[in-house]
Order: C-alpha cells, then sequence, then structure tokens
C-alpha cells in the first residue's frame, strides 16, 4: 500500500509539472496582440500617408527653386509665396502624422512592456511552482522511490523525466534573462520616442509660426507694392542700391580689423570637423571668387563670396555644425530692409572655429546658449539680400570675426551683423 502510495506521488508531481508549463504555454498567448496589430496597422497606414505628403512637399520645393530662377516680377513673387504657402501647410500635415504615428508607437511599447513583464511574472511563477513539485519529491527517500516502481525501468525513467525538467528550467532561466534585457531595450526605446515626441511638438508650433510669418509677408509685400509692378521693381531697386552701399560701408569697416592668425590654431583642412548644417545638401554656390562673385562686383567689392549656399525651402530645420556657445544672433531686416544677412546665428566652437548662418526665418536659440552637434537652431528663409530661399552658410577663424555695429550712413540705422579681417574668414569645405 505504501510503494502504491510513492508511485502514485511521484506520477502526481510529474503531470503536476505538466500541467503547469501546458498552463503557462496556453495562458501565454499574447492576449494584447490584437491590439498591437491594430496599433501596427496604424502606424503602417500613416507611414503610408507621411510619404504621400513628402511627395507633394518634394514637388512644392522644386516648384519654389523654378520660380527664384524666372524674373524678379511681382507676379513671380507672389507665387513664390503662394507655393512657399503651400509647402508650409504640408511640413504642418507631415509634421502632425509624425506625431500620430510616434505615439501610436509609444502605445504599442508599453503594451509590449506589459507583455514582458507579464511574461516575466509568469515564468518566475512558473517555475517556483515546478521547483517547489520536485523539491516534494526529493523528500521522499531514493530507497523508497525505488520500492514503488512495479519495474526497475519506470526508476530511471523517472530520472529521465527529472532531468528533462532540470534542462527545461536551464533553458527558461536563460529565456527569462533575455526577456529582462529586451523589456530594458523596450523602456529605453519608450524614453526616446516620447523625446521625439516633444520635439516633434515642438516642430509643430514651429511650423505654424513660419506659416503665420509667410502671410504676413504677403500681406506686407501687397501692402509696400499697392500690388502694381512698377513700384515693385522700384522697390527691387532700390534695396539693390543700399546693398551695394552697405557692401562698400562693411569693406571699410572689416579693412581697419587687423588680427595675426596663427594657421596652427586651427583644425587641418579636410579633417571633416564640422558637420553638414542641413538634412539634404546641395550647394548652390561656393566659396570665394565664384562666377556668381565675379559677375556680381557691386554686391561682393571684388571680395568674392565669403561663405557656401545651400539649397533650402523656407521651413527646412537648420542645425548646429558642432558643440559650441551662441555668441550672437541678430536680424538685419530690422535696420535696414532687405539687404545683408536677414536674420542670422554665429556660432563659437571650442575648435577655434566659429560658424554664421544666415538668411534665416526663425531663430531658435538665444545668445549664450549651449548648442549641441546637430541640434537645430533655427529654420531657412530668404530674409536680409537674396535672390531667392537658401541658406548663406560661413566659417570663421573665431579669433578674427566680431561683431561690428557700423553706422550705416546708406539705411541711416547702425547695423549690427558678423565682420571679420580678411584673414579671418575661411573655406567651410575644408571644414565639412
Amino acid at each position: 500500500m505504501q510503494n502504491d502510495n510513492l508511485k502514485f506521488k511521484n506520477n502526481f508531481v510529474f503531470w503536476i509539472v505538466i500541467l503547469i508549463f501546458t498552463f503557462y504555454i496556453l495562458y501565454s498567448i499574447n492576449v494584447s496582440a490584437s491590439t498591437i496589430d491594430e496599433l501596427k496597422a496604424r502606424i503602417e497606414e500613416r507611414s503610408r500617408q507621411m510619404e504621400e505628403i513628402q511627395k507633394e512637399i518634394d514637388q512644392y520645393q522644386e516648384e519654389i527653386e523654378k520660380n527664384a530662377q524666372q524674373a524678379s516680377t511681382l507676379k513671380n513673387e507672389i507665387k513664390k509665396l503662394e507655393t512657399i504657402k503651400k509647402k508650409l501647410i504640408a511640413d504642418i500635415s507631415l509634421t502632425q502624422k509624425q506625431i500620430e504615428s510616434t505615439e501610436y508607437t509609444i502605445e504599442k511599447i508599453i503594451l509590449e512592456i506589459e507583455e514582458k513583464e507579464n511574461d516575466i511574472k509568469k515564468r518566475l511563477g512558473a517555475l517556483g511552482e515546478i521547483i517547489r513539485n520536485i523539491n516534494d519529491a526529493e523528500s521522499v527517500s531514493l530507497t523508497e522511490i525505488i520500492l514503488s516502481q512495479n519495474k526497475f525501468s519506470d526508476f530511471f525513467s523517472d530520472i529521465q523525466h527529472l532531468k528533462n525538467f532540470q534542462r527545461e528550467i536551464n533553458l527558461n532561466l536563460e529565456e527569462l534573462k533575455e526577456l529582462k534585457e529586451l523589456l530594458e531595450e523596450e523602456k529605453s526605446n519608450k524614453e526616446e520616442k516620447k523625446n521625439s515626441l516633444e520635439q516633434l511638438k515642438f516642430k509643430l508650433t514651429d511650423q505654424k509660426q513660419l506659416a503665420d510669418l509667410n502671410k504676413k509677408n504677403k500681406d506686407k509685400l501687397l501692402q509696400e507694392t499697392k500690388n502694381k509692378e512698377s513700384v515693385y521693381k522700384k522697390l527691387l531697386a532700390e534695396r539693390l542700391a543700399k546693398q551695394q552701399a552697405l557692401e562698400e560701408e562693411i569693406k571699410e569697416f572689416e579693412e581697419q580689423i587687423r588680427i595675426i592668425i596663427d594657421p596652427a590654431s586651427l583644425p587641418p583642412a579636410g579633417s571633416g570637423v564640422l558637420k553638414w548644417p542641413l538634412d539634404s545638401i546641395k550647394i548652390t554656390q561656393y566659396f570665394g571668387n565664384t562666377s556668381f562673385a565675379t559677375q556680381n562686383p557691386q554686391v561682393y567689392n571684388g571680395k568674392g563670396h565669403n561663405g557656401v549656399d545651400f539649397r533650402a525651402t523656407p521651413g527646412t530645420t537648420i542645425k548646429s555644425s558642432q558643440t559650441g556657445t551662441v555668441r550672437a544672433i541678430g536680424n538685419t531686416d530690422e535696420s535696414c530692409k532687405g539687404v545683408s544677412y536677414g536674420k542670422w546665428i554665429l556660432i563659437d566652437h571650442p575648435n577655434n572655429l566659429s560658424t554664421l548662418y544666415s538668411h534665416l526665418s526663425l531663430i531658435k536659440v538665444s545668445t549664450g546658449q549651449d548648442v549641441e552637434v546637430g541640434q537645430i537652431i533655427g529654420y531657412s528663409g530668404d530674409t536680409g539680400y537674396t535672390t531667392g530661399p537658401h541658406l548663406h552658410f560661413a566659417v570663421f577663424a573665431t579669433k578674427g570675426v566680431e561683431i561690428g555695429q557700423i553706422q550705416s550712413k546708406i539705411c541711416g540705422t547702425i547695423m549690427r551683423l558678423p565682420v571679420a579681417s580678411y584673414n579671418g574668414y575661411l573655406n567651410p569645405l575644408s571644414y565639412l
């Protein structure tokens, strides 16, 4: 009778273990799978919509570039502003879809985290129950177990079962370790997505502000020109004359700057110490005596182009080329509209280089602010003197550039903008 009880107990332990694993397998089916699948479907749909909007934005960018190559007429200028308006609206729509997609992604990650946490709890519970039952079985002496078997082979069969379960325990422990590592990755991913979501929301606010600025610019243009081509032509001629005169004043100011710059204090050319200020790069004018600068000596005073121009339609994000500190920001349009740099940012970097970003539509940093490489510092535009929207990017030896306070006779105001000794201007492509 005792042998039968022992045999029953051992078999009972075996089947309890089997039931625990069976229950675990059935119960661990992803109860949230349908919800996660729904979120995946929504994310995929937003991705498809974003692709369509991006195509629309690309078309508007092409239209804006083509318009910039056409004659400067009031009609073309209004057409350009209308196209920019459409592009900015599409930018807003794209960012909204990105926000929705990110929100769905965060929601999906939260469900996946909960799922993994529950999975870990269930695995720990199942392992605990198995270990307890094995301990119960092991509390019976070896002699009792042998005597409880009808056949001697049954004893070895039970031993093999125990070995199999020991192997299962080890496998489950490895899987638990992997689950915990995946859980930490998911939590880290969630934080990254949350930060991304915050940045997208800030970007959306900026884009709405840019759309408002575009409307104000169009309204102001129509008001200034009274919607007459002749008035617009006169306005352009006046701005060009002021630009030429201001360049002459800047030239005289810069000729007085005498700074000795040790070449050894600068990074070597070709070192790539600066990063591109835009995600998409297309150079429209190079540094120095370019064909455009040579053909327009009245604008450049024979000095050549002091930076590099990149294609950038209004609303394109501009990023800091390197870690540094914002020395100054400004807007020459406040002193003399339609001349010089327009809205600009000057950043000093630890490697003795300073970078200038100008013709911006919106500035997102302040004087004295520390910035990281790749940080969004503003948005491109066509403020100041331009023949079309672009980013003017200049590089200086930090020691050779200063914020000039030029008493402009032509503008009748004090112009505040970066100026440098001739040897302070550097070719940006030597460091990008």
